[in-house]
């Protein structure tokens, strides 16, 4: 039941890719109002299968890369449908729905073997670790599509040719400060996680740092965020700057996410293979 619920929800997220696409190109609200259901009902079916796996293992399932590309993928569309909800920019769901739907698919085709119920995985530190990076890993991913959105509006404005989609374009104002806003919240929880990692492996390993590839390689993404927070709040920066780091961060995020755990090995991919 979990894996049919699983392939419903990749199916929907597919579907509103589809209508996210029509919208953009037609901007019709029948036909937005489509996508948004086939999304929500997509990340229904997702969140159901996630709470299954949950409730039969007794933690959550993350240790596989099956499951992290899984909770990653629900986690996106959550996250986006609370900001559209709040800020608006249904446009962006053009970028969201094909990224959960490409996080997703995966999922429904990689093996995935349920670990046993461990107390190790049950630490309330695992439980912080996860689910922040996880969620920050969200919401750099909205501000990923909100920036790749800037800086194509704003190459348009510069040619000043006008496309069939300028009526459909969000402001350059509304795009940056949504990729404001994700850092803001993003950049917080992903510190509260990566702090509560090393209070695990203190536990665990008997030290907080371990050179492991992907401490490495978070901890160099954590730098990239924590300089573009500094310049967004210190010195300014807007727009273009802002956009282009976004998007390097979350390039970083990418490779720490699924570069490491498919091509190095460390504590983090313990598990991946059983």
């Amino acid at each position: 039941m979990e894996h049919i619920l699983l392939i419903l929800a990749a199916c929907g997220y597919c579907v509103g890719s589809v209508g996210y696409f029509f919208f953009l190109v037609r901007n019709g609200e029948n036909v937005h109002r489509a996508a948004w259901i086939s999304l929500v009902g997509g990340m229904l079916f997702h969140g159901a299968a996630i709470g299954m796996r949950f409730f039969a293992a007794g933690h959550l399932e993350v240790s596989t890369l099956s499951e992290a590309l899984s909770f990653f993928s629900w986690l996106l569309v959550v996250t986006y449908l609370v900001i559209q909800n709040r800020l608006g920019l249904r446009i962006l769901g053009t970028f969201v729905a094909p990224l959960a739907a490409a996080f997703t698919l995966p999922s429904t085709i990689l093996p995935s073997h349920m670990m046993p119920a461990s107390p190790l995985l049950k630490s309330v530190w695992v439980w912080i670790h996860v689910s922040t990076l996880f969620a920050a890993n969200a919401l750099f991913a909205v501000a990923f599509a909100a920036a790749v959105l800037y800086l194509y509006q704003e190459r348009i404005i510069k040619k000043k040719r006008p496309g069939s989609l300028d009526d459909r374009l969000p402001a350059l104002e509304r795009l940056d400060r949504v990729n404001h806003v994700c850092l803001l919240m993003g950049f917080p929880l992903m510190t509260l996680g990566l702090l509560a990692g090393f209070l695990y492996a203190s536990t665990v390993w008997k030290s907080p740092w371990n050179w492991d590839p992907k401490e490495i390689f978070a901890l160099i993404t954590w730098f990239i965020y924590a300089i573009l927070l500094h310049e967004r709040l210190a010195v300014g920066w807007r727009g273009r700057k802002a956009a282009w780091l976004a998007i390097f961060g979350f390039s970083a995020v990418l490779i720490t996410f699924l570069g490491v755990n498919l091509f190095l090995k460390g504590h983090h991919t313990l598990f991946s293979s059983q």
